[in-house]
């Protein structure tokens, strides 16, 4: 018969090792791995276009510039066929690739009552270019300047293109030539949609909005250049040195917003003081005047 104090020594060591047994297998329940999450949303990169927003199999998204005013307007059967919707519902800042930020993001109901993800305010997109309607292959960029109003979605637009009737402060209608009228009239917005304006008595790369109560209700554009829609020649921007900042212009021509648009898309600005005096930003201006 073994000592009795062996005895008792050997249980009090089993019952250590069974209790350590224990507390590991609790802290292995209770403190799983930490669980994978799917990048949903993420950027890709192209030679000709740089960086883009894909999904998470690699499909592109795209901005509609008929969306400027940030609600879907891509309402008609050809065009939600030809252009699927995006949504993801409970986005969370895991669920997106290096360089995106949850902020950007949001959800808006369409008009037949779908959700829809938006980037910095504009609906995002798929392309589906068949007849049938099968998306592009992961990896395509065929929709890229589509009719000239479908872009790939980029975090970095400092100017976009946008696709609205003009309506002024007047709560008139105004054609491109600003004659009263009806008519889609295409012109330049910062990254989120706001509108940009020239000014006739400008003269090239030169403001003569110098006036504090000018300045005060048209700013000057003074982002610094990145991505521009690929229908836009980025060699045609520049800068001017105003008040310590440097002003964008485009052909020669100062940008400006216009402080009485309160929101994306707005171009109040069009009947200030009268018609056509503060033009928005379009592609064809003419040059400035020397």
């Amino acid at each position: 018969m073994k000592p009795l104090f062996k005895t008792k020594a050997f249980a009090f060591l089993f019952s250590l090792a069974v209790l350590a047994g224990l507390i590991v297998s609790c802290d292995d329940n209770d403190s799983p791995g930490p669980n994978k999450v799917t990048t949903q949303v993420k950027l890709a990169t192209s030679s000709t276009l740089g960086s883009y927003l894909v999904d998470s199999a690699g499909y592109t998204l795209y901005f509609f510039t008929r969306d400027a005013d940030g609600t879907n307007n891509c309402t008609s059967g050809n065009c939600m066929a030809a252009w699927p919707i995006y949504y993801k519902a409970n986005l969370t800042q895991e669920m997106l690739g290096e360089g995106l930020l949850l902020a950007d993001f949001a959800e808006i109901t369409t008009a037949s009552g779908a959700k829809q993800l938006t980037y910095k305010g504009w609906p995002l997109y798929y392309y589906s270019p068949t007849a049938n309607s099968v998306k592009e292959l992961p990896g395509e960029t065929k929709g890229e300047g589509v009719g000239g109003v479908w872009y790939v979605a980029k975090t970095d637009y400092t100017i976009m293109l946008a696709n609205k009737q003009l309506v002024g402060q007047d709560g008139k209608n105004y054609k491109s030539d600003y004659t009263e009228g009806t008519g889609i009239t295409q012109f330049f917005t910062d990254g989120k949609g706001r509108t940009l304006y020239t000014f006739t008595t400008d003269s090239k790369n030169t403001t003569s909005c110098t006036s504090s109560g000018c300045k005060a209700a048209w700013p000057a554009f003074t982002e610094t250049l990145a991505s521009v829609p690929s229908a836009l020649d980025k060699s045609l921007f520049g800068t001017i040195d105003v008040d310590g900042k440097k002003q964008l212009t485009y052909k020669g021509w100062p940008l400006y917003y216009f402080t009485q648009d309160s929101g994306r898309g707005m171009t109040k600005g069009v009947s200030v003081p009268s018609p056509g005096v503060w033009p928005v930003a379009i592609k064809d201006a003419v040059e400035a005047p020397n």
